[in-house]
């Protein structure tokens, strides 16, 4: 199966959803997770429609993606491959989804659009001071742990509003919403608990710190627990293996 085959497959998937439970489709953003994937399949997914891929490790997605901004300040990316082969991906984005050590949160700010993985008040702080770099905003999301599984995120609702109001209070910050790692496992049950609380989550995020749009993003859903994260809400997937898998 090719890239473009498994994207097709998973488009199904997710169309189905959405017309069984309302949803439109243009709601919901595919994220092609590309960790330890290759340039080749990363520009097979970027021209069969993928505009938002996930990183895991800085070293690894600088060596892959190349930041480029033309004369009107404007950035897109450049996938680099070890055979010197480039090619240009404009209107891609690039997302950290990874753990985010703080000894490589400059390297990160000046090269990701937005870091997914911000789980703790220190390394807010980091990025607050390396996001002056910039010319616009990053984007974050503030990660709640949800589940026994999940190794990382803030731990209640009131860690999470002081995160907030840290983000909030940078003006090269820019809040975009929230995102959590449901347990692995086959119980759907533990699997939508997680997401429900992360639903409940942004409803408290947009009613303390409007407006409503700095939360809009709900990341949550992977490949195996997709279709069960649109049901309840998600807005943006994070699949790899799915799309990636020969």
């Amino acid at each position: 199966m090719s890239v473009a085959d498994n994207l097709a497959k998973i488009e199904e998937r997710i169309q189905k959803v959405c017309d069984s439970t309302g949803r439109k489709r243009n709601e919901i953003t595919l994220m092609g997770v590309s960790k330890f994937v290759p340039v080749s399949l990363i520009n097979e997914a970027f021209q069969a429609g993928v505009r938002c891929f996930g990183e895991s490790r800085v070293k690894e997605a600088a060596e892959k993606f190349e930041v480029v901004e033309n004369g009107n300040q404007q950035r897109f990316f450049r996938l680099v491959s070890p055979e010197a082969h480039s090619a240009e991906i404009s209107g891609a984005q690039l997302h950290m989804v990874g753990s985010l050590q703080r000894n490589k949160a400059k390297q990160a700010t000046l090269l990701f659009d937005c870091i997914q993985s911000v789980d703790r008040d220190e390394l807010i702080l980091e990025l607050i001071k390396h996001s002056l770099l910039r010319d616009e905003p990053l984007k974050v999301l503030l990660e709640l742990h949800t589940g026994e599984q999940t190794k990382s995120g803030f731990e209640n609702l009131d860690a999470l509003f002081k995160a907030a109001e840290l983000v909030i209070g940078c003006e090269k910050l820019k809040p975009a919403g929230l995102m959590t790692m449901a347990p692995y496992t086959e119980d759907t049950v533990l699997i939508r608990s997680s997401f429900k609380a992360l639903v409940k989550a942004q409803k408290e995020l947009k009613r303390r710190f409007p407006p409503m749009d700095n939360w809009a993003c709900l990341s949550m859903g992977m490949s195996n627990d997709f279709e069960a994260a649109i049901e309840e809400g998600s807005t943006l997937l994070r699949i790899g293996s799915a799309i990636f898998k020969e």
